[in-house]
């Protein structure tokens, strides 16, 4: 307790002396990524470099490791978390029962609803707000290797990374869904002069109950037209998808169901992709809240519901 009403007592002054010398006068600090190009110029982007179009990275230095290097906080070469099946996945992910929809018990729920399979647990390692954001098993560089890192996140293991570009991190912070604690202290409505300028991060932050989200790991019907469903076009090995372009492939920006071995069901991954998809051609802006299909027009909903 000692420990965290220290750190948040020190946010506090920075984020009064930030405020005091003008360095949120811009307003929205996130805001000024360009959501253009790659992940580098989005949110995900979890060093924050004022190069990539992010705040200055050392107004966060103290709270989450900055490795420098922007797949890292996801992915790595070589000692991925071999208890998860996602591709080279770095992130600690904790072994959780979360609440599903099912829990609503609503008669509009034909379908049946498993735990969320491993393309909802990626976002959800970072969303449930359960570990850090820089909470990983392989850092860069000689920064350190720790398998044990894979379900627990240690702290000890992560106080050992050496920040060349500030000061090194004393703790290390995530979407914990209390205000008072994580990423919330700034980023929240309730926040006062901690957030000042800072978005909102509420809605992104999902916990442990789903209930309040749209469903994952609900079952895909066998005959979708019998329960208000489109029929899916596409189909590669563990995956179902809507082929936008007829070209048989699995692109981008198709959305898709996948198959975790109780048949296609919907995941985060099904309407989202953390990479970003850009709205139209070449340089344009990502859509929002990196979605696979612009939902002006619910076109996005309409993708899979008949209504």
């Amino acid at each position: 307790m000692k420990k965290t009403c220290a750190w948040l007592g020190a946010l506090a002054v920075a984020a009064a002396g930030w405020w005091t010398a003008g360095a949120w006068a811009a307003g929205d600090l996130t805001s000024k990524f360009s959501n253009r190009g790659s992940i580098t110029n989005t949110r995900h982007n979890m060093t924050q470099r004022q190069a990539s179009g992010g705040p200055s990275g050392a107004n966060m230095d103290p709270y989450r490791n900055d490795y420098g290097e922007v797949c890292v906080y996801c992915h790595t070469p070589h000692g991925a978390n071999a208890n998860v099946m996602l591709p080279l996945w770095n992130r600690t992910i904790k072994a959780t029962t979360y609440t599903t929809y099912a829990a609503l018990g609503t008669s509009t729920l034909t379908q049946a609803v498993t735990q969320p399979g491993p393309n909802s647990l990626a976002c959800l390692s970072c969303h449930d707000g359960q570990v850090a954001v820089d909470s990983i098993i392989n850092m860069p560089g000689a920064g350190g290797y720790n398998p044990a890192q894979a379900g627990s996140q240690n702290n000890g293991f992560l106080d050992a990374w050496t920040n060349p570009a500030g000061p090194d991190a004393t703790v290390h912070i995530g979407l914990n869904p209390v205000e008072s604690q994580g990423c919330l202290v700034c980023h929240s409505s309730g926040a006062g002069i901690l957030g000042a300028g800072a978005t909102d991060f509420r809605v992104f932050v999902i916990g442990t109950d789903l209930r309040n989200d749209h469903p994952v790991g609900v079952q895909f019907p066998a005959n979708p037209a019998d329960f208000g469903f489109q029929p899916t076009t596409g189909s590669i090995p563990s995956v179902r998808f809507f082929d936008r372009d007829g070209d048989g492939r699995l692109d981008t920006n198709e959305v898709r169901l996948y198959d975790s071995g109780n048949g296609p069901a919907v995941e985060c991954a099904s309407c989202h992709d953390p990479h970003g998809v850009p709205s139209a051609g070449t340089g344009s802006q990502f859509n929002p809240s990196f979605l696979r299909v612009n939902n002006a027009g619910s076109v996005l909903c309409l993708t899979c519901h008949v209504k």
